[in-house]
C-alpha cells in the first residue's frame, strides 16, 4: 500500500496527490475568500466611486452571473483540455483579476476584475472536484471532500472579518494585495507539480447548446439576483429574465438528451443517489447563504452593531462549518451518509425555528451560538451527500456530474438569497402596516419581524430537506485508481 501522497494511475503513471491538492486548496481558498470579502467595502466603494447601491451590487451580480454561465460548460472544457492547461488558465485569470482590482482607479475596471476572478473560480471548482474523483479511491473520498469543505467553507467565513480589518486599517485595495501572493505561489506549485489525470475525448461542440446554457443559467441567476433586492420582486424585468432563463434551460435539457455527444450529460440524473444528492446540496446551499445574508442584516439593523462586529459574530459558525466538514468527511468513509445527514437536518430545523423567534433583546452571543449550530448541521449534510452522490457516477460522467452540482449550487444560492430577502420584505411590510406611528424603533422592530419571516423560509427548506434525506442510501463508489 502506497502513502497517501502517491498513487498509481493506469498502472504506468505516478501521480503526486499532496502537491496537486495543495495547489487546488490554496487557490480555492482565495477564490472563495474573494467571493465575500469585498462585501464589507461596499459603503466605501459607493463613496469613492460616487455610485448607487444598485450599481455597487453589480460587483456581486456580475461575479455570480459569470459563474452561472461558465460552470455548466466546465464539464465540456475538462474533456477538451488537460488538467494542467485548465489549472494554469484558471490561476492566470484569477491573478489578472486580483491585480487589476488591486490597482484600479475606477469602478468599471473593478467590475472587469471581478469577472476575471469569477472566470478563474468557475474553472477551478469543477476541475478540483473532478480531479479528486480521479486520483482518490472511493474509500478515501469522504476524507478528501471534507478537507476541501474545510477550506471552501472557512474562506467565506474569514473573508468579511479579515477584509473589514484591511479596509479599516489600510484601504480596500489591500483585500486583493493580500490575496495575490497566495495565488502566485499556487500557480508556481501547479506549474511544477500539476499532472494531467483526465481523459481528453474532445467531443463535438454544439454551439446552440452553449448558447442555451448561457441564456438559461445566466437568466435564472441574474433574475433571482435582481429579485433579491428589496424592490426587485416587483420589477417586470425580473420575471422576464426568469421566464426566458427557464424556457432556455428546458430546451437545453431536452437537446442534451437528444445529442450523442451532449455539452452537459444530464444522464447523470439516471443515478438516483446523484440526483438526490444534488437536491440536498441545493437545499443546504439555500440554508447557508440565506442565513449569512439575513443575520448580518439583523445584527446591524436590529441590534445596531457595527459591520466589523457582525463579521466577528458570524466568524465562529463559518469556521466550525469548515472544521466539521473535514470531520464529517472522515465519518462518511466509516459510517456512510444516513447517520450524518438526517441528524444534520434535525439540527437545522431546531435552530431555524429558534431564529424565527429572535427579538430586539436577543443577544449577539445567542446569535453566535445559533449560527454556529446551524453551520454544524449543514456541515453534517453537505460533504456526505456530495461525496455519496459523485461516488455513484461512472468515470466518464465525472466532469458532467461535478459541473451539474456546482452549477446548480450557484442557482440554489441565487434562489435562496432572493427568497430570503423577499420573505424579509414581506414580514417587514406586514409589521409596518399594523403600526400607526413610525419612528426609528418601529423601523428596527419591523426589520426584526422581517428577519423572523426569513427564517421561517429557512425552516421550511430544512423540513423539506429532512423528508428527502430519509431516502439517502450509501453507494459503493466505482474505483478508478489502483493502490498497488
Amino acid at each position: 500500500m502506497k502513502t497517501m501522497d502517491l498513487l498509481q494511475l493506469d498502472m504506468n503513471k505516478t501521480i503526486g496527490r499532496l502537491p496537486i491538492m495543495l495547489s487546488f486548496l490554496i487557490s480555492g481558498f482565495i477564490g472563495m475568500f474573494s467571493e465575500t470579502a469585498l462585501n464589507v467595502a461596499f459603503n466605501d466603494l459607493m463613496n469613492i466611486f460616487n455610485i448607487t447601491p444598485a450599481t455597487a451590487q453589480w460587483l456581486t451580480t456580475g461575479y455570480l452571473l459569470t459563474l452561472g454561465i461558465l460552470v455548466p460548460i466546465s464539464g465540456l472544457l475538462i474533456k477538451w483540455f488537460t488538467t494542467r492547461q485548465l489549472f494554469i488558465t484558471s490561476l492566470s485569470f484569477s491573478i489578472v483579476g486580483f491585480l487589476i482590482a488591486a490597482i484600479t482607479p475606477s469602478f468599471t475596471l473593478l467590475l472587469i476584475a471581478r469577472i476575471f476572478q469569477a472566470v478563474g473560480t468557475g474553472l477551478l471548482l469543477p476541475l478540483m472536484f473532478n480531479t479528486v474523483l480521479l486520483i482518490f479511491p472511493p474509500e478515501n473520498r469522504g476524507t478528501t471532500m471534507g478537507i476541501i469543505g474545510l477550506v471552501i467553507m472557512s474562506a467565506p467565513a474569514v473573508g468579511p472579518t479579515l477584509a473589514g480589518i484591511l479596509t479599516e486599517k489600510i484601504n480596500w485595495h489591500w483585500i486583493f494585495w493580500f490575496s495575490l501572493p497566495f495565488l502566485i505561489i499556487s500557480l508556481l506549485s501547479g506549474i511544477k507539480y500539476m499532472q494531467n489525470v483526465s481523459t481528453i475525448t474532445k467531443p463535438k461542440i454544439d454551439l446552440l447548446s452553449i448558447g442555451l446554457s448561457t441564456i438559461g443559467f445566466g437568466g435564472i441567476v441574474f433574475g433571482f439576483s435582481n429579485a433579491g433586492e428589496l424592490s426587485g420582486g416587483d420589477d417586470p424585468s425580473v420575471l422576464l429574465f426568469l421566464g426566458v432563463g427557464v424556457i432556455a434551460l428546458i430546451v437545453f435539457s431536452l437537446r442534451q438528451l437528444y445529442l450523442k455527444q451532449p455539452v452537459l450529460n444530464l444522464r447523470a440524473f439516471q443515478y438516483p443517489m446523484f440526483a438526490l444528492g444534488v437536491l440536498l446540496v441545493m437545499f443546504c446551499t439555500m440554508i447557508i447563504l440565506a442565513s449569512v445574508l439575513i443575520l448580518p442584516i439583523y445584527l446591524q439593523g436590529g441590534l445596531e452593531t457595527s459591520m466589523f462586529f457582525a463579521g466577528l459574530v458570524m466568524l465562529p459558525g463559518g469556521l466550525i462549518n469548515g472544521i466539521m466538514s473535514q470531520m464529517t468527511g472522515r465519518l462518511f468513509d466509516i459510517i456512510g451518509p444516513r447517520r450524518l445527514v438526517i441528524p444534520g437536518f434535525f439540527i437545522t430545523i431546531i435552530v431555524a425555528w429558534i431564529l424565527s423567534g429572535i427579538t430586539k433583546v436577543s443577544t449577539p452571543g445567542l446569535i453566535m451560538a445559533l449560527h454556529t449550530f446551524l453551520m454544524l448541521g449543514t456541515a453534517m449534510i453537505v460533504t456526505p451527500v456530495q461525496t455519496n452522490a459523485l461516488n455513484q457516477l461512472p468515470r466518464h460522467l465525472y466532469p458532467d456530474g461535478t459541473a451539474i452540482m456546482t452549477a446548480l449550487q450557484q442557482v440554489a444560492g441565487a434562489i435562496g438569497t432572493a427568497l430570503a430577502i423577499c420573505f424579509l420584505s414581506v414580514g417587514r411590510e406586514k409589521y409596518l402596516e399594523s403600526i400607526v406611528k413610525s419612528d426609528d424603533l418601529t423601523t428596527s422592530l419591523a426589520l426584526i419581524a422581517g428577519v423572523q419571516h426569513a427564517f421561517l423560509f429557512v425552516l421550511a427548506v430544512s423540513v423539506v430537506g429532512l423528508v428527502f434525506s430519509l431516502f439517502v442510501r450509501r453507494v459503493k463508489g466505482i474505483r478508478t485508481v489502483s493502490d498497488d
